[in-house]
């Protein structure tokens, strides 16, 4: 290569990279400013949020903090929020690798006319059917009931873990499964006591998404829960509400604590989630 194309081409790489950087930089810095400012709200107090809203609290005010933590409810509704997010998290998994295992494993007739049946289940998010679900969890009553939000969580989140999983049990050799037999395993040992160490990391990634998804969700707890002492952490910001205005500072610090063992459970289980769901196939 001559001096001249090495140049061009020198130069063409560090334009790209510099853009690839560039673009980066760009999304760390719009992800990173709401973290900010909500650390910035709860260092303040709430004059200081209404009047400086961008500037950095020195020195910083613990007071907020201190106050949503020596407030019984915020514990009751951090006790709400993890019965709910375990009892999501093991009906998901359950269900859904028994689900999964029946179609990548089992031939029976209409199985891809059935599989296709959980599929459109993407298309009908709980934004649109919130209606149609309120009406059927005040008809069986379940309306004021954490089982009314558990049951609506695991419905909504069945499709598309069915399809991770069954992608990853189907990944699994034939042979295997027709070497457990001839050892004499029956089709429920092989399902418990091969397959699923076998495709453990992507049980891991279903787990770990379905606690972030129930940890957050809002709206059906919103809809179903009527009773404060029922609530759980997101439906917390609704208790700062007043007459005349909400004290936002208050909202910051609630808002940031609660969001502390969500991100302290994704930086831990973000390699489960990440291999659960990138990983190609598996090898017998």
């Amino acid at each position: 290569m001559n001096p001249a194309h090495r140049s061009h081409w020198n130069s063409r790489k560090f334009f790209t990279r510099f853009t690839q950087y560039f673009i980066l930089t760009v999304i760390v810095v719009i992800v990173l400013i709401p973290i900010i400012m909500l650390v910035f709200g709860t260092l303040k107090t709430r004059g200081e949020f209404m009047t400086r809203p961008y500037v950095v609290p020195i020195p910083p005010n613990f007071d907020n903090v201190s106050l949503i933590l020596n407030t019984p409810s915020f514990w009751s509704m951090l006790w709400n929020s993890i019965i709910v997010m375990l009892a999501t998290t093991s009906g998901v998994v359950i269900i859904c690798s028994l689900a999964a295992f029946v179609f990548s494993r089992i031939e029976f007739r209409s199985k891809n006319m059935v599989f296709n049946l959980f599929t459109l289940g993407l298309m009908f998010p709980i934004n649109i059917a919130i209606l149609p679900v309120y009406f059927v969890l005040r008809q069986i009553n379940l309306i004021d009931n954490p089982w009314g939000v558990i049951l609506v969580q695991i419905a909504f989140q069945l499709s598309g873990n069915i399809m991770i999983l069954r992608n990853f049990f189907t990944a699994v050799p034939t042979e295997l499964q027709d070497a457990a037999y001839i050892d004499g395993c029956t089709i429920f040992d092989f399902f418990w006591r091969i397959l699923l160490p076998l495709t453990r990391p992507a049980l891991s990634a279903v787990a770990a998404l379905t606690m972030i998804v129930s940890w957050n969700d809002l709206l059906v707890p919103l809809v179903v829960l009527n009773n404060d002492k029922l609530w759980t952490l997101p439906l917390g910001t609704m208790q700062f509400q007043g007459q005349y205005g909400m004290d936002l500072s208050l909202v910051s610090a609630f808002v940031a604590l609660s969001a502390i063992p969500t991100i302290v459970f994704y930086l831990l289980a973000e390699r489960q989630i990440v291999s659960g769901l990138t990983a190609g196939s598996i090898k017998g």
